[in-house]
């Protein structure tokens, strides 16, 4: 059983909207907080273990699940590493890879690397190079379509870090809850844009700053919750990594079960 079979995901169907076809991952990033696995690799080449695959072979696959034809990689810091594993993988979607060589910032490096899809009339799909999820894409394309959106945001409830307490209005503790779901959405890095949305991201400078605001005040970006019990994880530290590894053995041994 591979590991995208063991983590869940939203169990829905998918509404009827047009599909989805093409996407950007963004894998340009050094990933310093992950060192020293990513001395020699880019972050999104980083294997989660017992998979066997690094998180862009994750996300690809997953992308094909659901519609995806062609990707394009937005590459940077050891760009040769990730071009040449691409050379050499099975891949089950088209790739094409960009690399930028001067810094762009998020929305300026998203625009280029957007400018390399196939077809520039249709919505595109985009994530960032660290994320590691299970859920319905099509039905968050969906939700998109449905809103008229110029850009949709996956939101996730990432589990906090500590254990908490819960205590009464006189000061009572009732229970100790360990890693609890945040009580806040946060941007879980994968998101669905209009065909539209590319002419509005900067040349240079980040979108979360500029481009999304805007879109915020005229009433033209979304918000889709991951449903409850969808697999996310941002693998962005060693403890990330450590964690998923944990998780997905635990998944596995609940299947063999």
């Amino acid at each position: 059983m591979t590991a995208e079979q063991l983590l869940p995901d939203s169990g829905e169907s998918p509404l009827s909207a047009p599909p989805v076809t093409q996407a950007v991952i963004l894998a340009g990033g050094q990933g310093s907080r992950l060192r020293p696995y990513t001395d020699t690799r880019p972050k999104p080449m980083i294997e989660i273990p017992g998979t066997g695959v690094p998180i862009i072979g994750h996300q690809l696959q997953w992308l094909a699940e659901h519609g995806v034809t062609d990707v394009v990689i937005s590459c940077g810091y050891l760009a040769d590493v990730l071009q040449d594993w691409l050379k050499t993988a099975d891949l089950p979607v088209a790739v094409t890879t960009v690399v930028e060589t001067e810094p762009l910032g998020r929305g300026g490096g998203l625009k280029f690397a957007a400018s390399s899809l196939p077809r520039h009339d249709e919505p595109w799909y985009a994530t960032n190079g660290d994320i590691w999820t299970r859920f319905n894409l099509r039905r968050m394309a969906a939700f998109h379509d449905e809103r008229a959106a110029a850009a949709t945001l996956a939101l996730a409830r990432p589990r906090l870090p500590w254990g908490t307490v819960d205590v009464d209005q006189f000061g009572t503790i009732n229970d100790f809850i360990e890693s609890p779901p945040s009580p806040y959405l946060i941007n879980a890095g994968v998101y669905v844009f209009s065909a539209e949305f590319t002419a509005m991201l900067p040349d240079l400078g980040d979108h979360e700053r500029s481009t999304f605001p805007r879109l915020a005040r005229e009433r033209r970006l979304a918000g889709y919750e991951l449903p409850q019990g969808v697999y996310w994880r941002a693998i962005d530290t060693a403890k990330d990594l450590n964690e998923a590894a944990k998780e997905l053995a635990a998944a596995r041994a609940r299947a063999e079960a």
